[in-house]
């Protein structure tokens, strides 16, 4: 009985941090640099370069998010990363996007479901700028909180690092608050 209670009250706790997770959010963030192509962008996968710490990442090395259109034509999204090294279990999550602003298509709501499919999860994100030939992205959430960068490559020089960073920064981020655990193992990309 001791355990039920546990479980009832985990998944009572689980749903309402959803609930909140799902609040709208006033827009904090800037407004996206430049519209995206969809065909470039949702295609194939994106390494994460640097981070917002969030507890769902702690431990999380070598994260990537891949885009594909299921065969209805609807885009997804599947995050993944490797827990604590590049040689560690496979941590994921995943589910259907649907594109917020039509054209311009850089505000997006992906739909996780997590807890064996169980409980439904929305994050919104924010493409705030990327770049002219789709090699980097930089997004966030529209109550700028947290932040990724990303790139089509696992390894970007150092200075593709410093130069994206100052672009997170130009942007009105504090990041300070970045954390880089690219580590892709050899051979990856």
């Amino acid at each position: 009985m001791r355990n039920l209670r546990r479980i009832v009250f985990g998944l009572g706790a689980v749903l309402a941090l959803s609930s909140c997770a799902a609040m709208p959010v006033a827009p904090l963030a800037p407004a996206p640099a430049k519209n995206i192509d969809t065909a470039r962008f949702f295609t194939g996968r994106w390494y994460e370069i640097a981070r917002t710490p969030m507890s769902i990442t702690d431990g999380c090395v070598a994260g990537t998010t891949d885009y594909f259109r299921d065969k209805s034509g609807r885009f997804h999204e599947f995050d993944a990363c490797q827990m604590n090294t590049p040689e560690g279990p496979q941590k994921s999550i995943q589910g259907p996007l649907t594109i917020l602003n039509p054209g311009a298509n850089t505000e997006f709501v992906v739909h996780y479901h997590v807890f064996y499919g169980l409980i439904p999860i929305n994050r919104t994100y924010w493409v705030l700028d990327h770049g002219a030939d789709y090699n980097w992205f930089i997004f966030t959430d529209p109550g700028f909180r947290n932040m990724s960068i990303f790139t089509r490559t696992p390894r970007p020089s150092a200075a593709e690092v410093r130069a994206l960073t100052a672009r997170a920064r130009a942007l009105g981020y504090d990041t300070a608050k970045l954390e880089y655990p690219a580590e892709f193992p050899p051979g990856a990309g």
